[in-house]
């Protein structure tokens, strides 16, 4: 386990950027983290990010595997795509949504297990347990990922390093799993912690820390930062997010819209979106950044079902109804579309939200080349399941019946134990079922 230890390096003071006319002066910024209270002075926040989630547990789950190439993911023979890649695997260049064949032409004597989500599900509702020990204040991102708001938990388990320690712990002991933390004021400084010492690392930004973390770090870090857009920075000779604030707010804006805000924010470590759990949430969503452009149909499809079937658990775990689904595409130069439709009854089934999402996928998108990469499945305009009132002499939703019914069964018996005649993802045809990143990527 690695704790990170970072080195101050920036440029000289006042630096002059392409394109930017503008010299940094820290007295004009706001530069303080914020969280979820007023200043964010006792926000801190938890991201436990596990590795390699998927393959990691068949090496678990079959020791002989440690040490191999191991594939989680669909045949080749089938258009199959990878569901998530251990780290031995990654070495020859193999990583998620790649479609199986390429993989296996990169990795030969790679393993190639079958994707079980069921289980994968089972494993991550104890993995919530362990979370929900230390705060009530989760918010899942996918079955491998969650942000945690430790804030007011130091009294009970004291700093959130040690926390964060017990919860890798824990995860270890329990799990035989090993998880990533990143420990920081905001959701975006936890996640990039998280990520910087990967595999089985604990990263901690202190608030007085964040601009020496963040300034040797490539913009290519901050979300929201493409190819597209990072390629624009190359061209002002910006490399860093040290000097990226040299930009002014005002020009970022000119350059990238709405956007612009959101990049200057997070450049000065700024991001102000609390940690919401499920059963408070306004909406529920899944969404995944692709490692490379996907320009198939039906390998989005795949993705697409894999987020729905994601959100539809999650919606049911909590309770809630949706009458809203909505999808998130983003293109490679950045283009970004949402599509919404309004069902006539909220709902729970997970075949309801697929129709929706892949209709709109199919067909409410631009007309232009396909080559994705990001999408996401979200559902809003939620309400609680009881307050929903049927038409007298109605028979109950029976999709969502088969869904809760599915869900039961599957959790003891695994997956493939029902069967859906109507469901796309239940076919001998269907694609097999990648993981998510918020919007979560189990290819941690």
């Amino acid at each position: 386990m690695a704790l990170g230890k970072w080195e101050h390096s920036t440029g000289p003071p006042g630096k002059r950027l392409p394109g930017c006319g503008w010299h940094r002066d820290e007295k004009k910024l706001d530069i303080a983290p914020r969280g979820d209270d007023e200043n964010g002075d006792n926000v801190m926040i938890l991201h436990v990010d596990m590795d390699a989630f998927y393959a990691s547990v068949e090496e678990r789950d079959q020791p002989t595997l440690r040490g191999q190439p191991v594939i989680v993911g669909g045949s080749a023979e089938k258009r199959g795509v990878v569901a998530a890649a251990n780290y031995v695997v990654r070495s020859f260049g193999v990583h998620s949504a790649m479609p199986t064949s390429t993989a296996l032409k990169l990795c030969p004597h790679a393993v190639l297990m079958p994707v079980r989500m069921s289980h994968y599900a089972e494993i991550s509702r104890s993995l919530h347990e362990i979370f929900f020990r230390y705060t009530p204040l989760v918010e899942p991102l996918a079955l491998d990922e969650a942000f945690l708001d430790v804030s007011g938990s130091g009294r009970l388990f004291g700093s959130p390093e040690k926390m964060a320690r017990e919860v890798k712990k824990a995860i270890h002991d329990e799990l035989g799993l090993v998880a990533s933390v990143g420990v920081a004021p905001n959701k975006f400084l936890a996640k990039l912690a998280s990520d910087l010492e990967k595999p089985d690392g604990l990263v901690v930004i202190a608030r007085e820390n964040v601009q020496e973390v963040l300034d040797p770090l490539p913009v290519g870090r901050i979300w929201g930062v493409g190819k597209a857009t990072g390629k624009t920075f190359e061209r002002l000779g910006i490399h860093t997010i040290g000097e990226l604030r040299e930009c002014s707010p005002g020009d970022l804006e000119s350059r990238f819209g709405k956007m612009g805000d959101q990049i200057w924010s997070l450049a000065h470590g700024i991001d102000t979106r609390p940690v919401i759990p499920d059963r408070e949430a306004k909406s529920i969503s899944n969404e995944t950044t692709f490692a490379t452009d996907i320009e198939d149909m039906e390998i989005l499809e795949s993705w697409l079902m894999e987020l729905t079937e994601q959100v539809s658990r999650r919606l049911r775990r909590s309770g809630m109804r949706a009458r809203t689904v909505q999808i998130k595409v983003r293109y490679d130069d950045f283009d970004t579309f949402t599509r919404s439709i309004s069902l006539s009854d909220p709902t729970t089934s997970t075949q309801e939200i697929w129709r929706s999402a892949a209709t709109m996928l199919k067909e409410r998108l631009p007309e232009r080349p396909l080559c994705i990469r990001l999408l996401g499945v979200g559902v809003s305009n939620l309400q609680q399941q009881g307050s929903v009132q049927g038409e007298l002499f109605d028979d109950p939703d029976q999709e969502s019946r088969l869904d809760e019914v599915t869900d039961e069964i599957e959790d003891r018996f695994g997956r493939g134990a029902v069967n859906r005649a109507s469901s796309t993802m239940r076919t001998t045809n269907r694609k097999p079922e990648p993981g998510s990143e918020n919007f979560g990527n189990p290819d941690g």
